[in-house]
């Protein structure tokens, strides 16, 4: 998100932006919105395209079809499953017809929609790219077995008597904590278990844990993974992070969330995924005093970011509303891996920029998670 405190827009004539960009997050979970995003830039091209921004008065938006970026999400996160499959190679059982992609979801899925143009792109490629979806964890568990050579046979109940080989394991159900029951853990560990190429493994799910942001901030870690040069650049985008346990940095960051004046800069946050989760300024001493000291640790706190409002009109389901917005860019990301042996690095077999969102809300919301309801999918107009 853009950080600048004392700026407005739209600038005043001969005022210069002074701000920066800031990190909210990094996500290492395979990660919603991806099609929503690629829709809503193909939408506003298209609008650009018709001269639907020309209202023929006074009163038109200058957009121009060169100021709104182009978007390969569904593209670019297909190619990287289709990547994973090739790198899994031919199947292994000898009872399986083929391998394939298994999506697996969440029941009653209300974000189908961001899910199924994935889908749809992996069986148009040429060759196409079988996939299929279970529900997590319950359908899961009763239509895939695994074999003594750990290969993760899916048996769709439309196929009868056959059944694939999964390639690669695409999580879009594990989120929440609740869907780890004793029914969620025991389909996780046959995933993990598998052949199967993960997206997430569990190690890189756990990744994407607060507590693992938190630790990235602090001096030297991420000076262990690149060049000096490159690290500094990295760290231009953090803000103050804090864990809140017993050592020296969790007692400053206690004091910080503790004090009403203080912790208005401040941000409380879980290790949970979607939004809907955070706890901001002001509410922070009382929240913390509302549960065990025992569980503070569970948290960490991050300096708030204060960016800068627009003018803008929102659609959403909620209705048509304008008035102050602040935006938040995500940038998507397909990496794939091979594990190195015992001491060894692992293989980095790609690692590329994917595409990306844009989410805007109102100003005086805290939260961003478009699927909860906190904000739209937008496109930027650059200039």
């Amino acid at each position: 998100m853009l950080d600048a405190p004392a700026m407005e827009f739209p600038l005043r004539p001969g005022e210069t932006f002074d701000g920066t960009l800031k990190q909210v997050e990094l996500n290492t979970f395979s990660c919603a919105g991806a099609t929503h995003a690629n829709r809503a830039a193909e939408m506003h091209r298209y609008f650009a395209r018709t001269n639907a921004y020309d209202t023929g008065d006074n009163h038109s938006i200058n957009v121009s079809l060169a100021a709104l970026p182009r978007n390969n999400n569904i593209a670019s996160l297909s190619a990287c499953l289709a990547a994973a499959q090739n790198a899994y190679g031919p199947r292994k059982s000898s009872v399986a017809t083929n391998t394939a992609v298994l999506f697996v979801v969440q029941p009653n899925n209300f974000n189908i929609a961001d899910e199924r143009p994935l889908e749809y792109a992996l069986w148009d490629r040429d060759p196409p790219v079988p996939a299929y979806r279970v529900d997590y964890p319950n359908d899961f568990l009763k239509y895939t077995t695994l074999t003594e050579s750990r290969e993760l046979l899916f048996h769709p109940p439309w196929l009868e008597s056959k059944c694939v080989e999964i390639s690669v394991a695409y999580m879009r159900a594990g989120y929440e904590a609740h869907e780890y029951d004793a029914t969620g853990k025991e389909a996780r560990l046959r995933i993990e278990l598998s052949m199967a190429i993960k997206c997430p493994t569990l190690l890189a799910h756990i990744c994407t844990f607060k507590k693992v942001q938190c630790a990235l901030t602090t001096p030297g870690a991420v000076e262990r993974f690149i060049s000096p040069e490159k690290a500094a650049l990295i760290r231009s985008t953090f803000v103050s992070m804090y864990p809140l346990d017993e050592s020296e940095a969790g007692a400053h960051a206690r004091r910080l969330a503790t004090d009403p004046d203080l912790s208005r800069d401040y941000i409380l946050k879980p290790s949970l995924e979607g939004g809907g989760h955070n706890i901001f300024g002001e509410d922070i001493p009382d929240f913390l005093t509302s549960i065990p000291e025992s569980r503070w640790a569970a948290y960490i706190l991050m300096e708030r970011i204060r960016s800068p409002s627009a003018s803008n009109v929102l659609l959403s389901s909620a209705g048509l509303d304008s008035g102050g917005v602040i935006s938040e860019l995500g940038i998507f990301g397909t990496c794939l891996w091979r594990k190195g042996g015992e001491g060894q690095h692992c293989e980095m077999l790609q690692n590329t920029v994917g595409g990306w969102s844009f989410k805007t809300k109102h100003e005086d919301v805290n939260e961003m998670s478009v699927v909860k309801g906190y904000g739209c999918f937008d496109t930027p107009l650059l200039f």
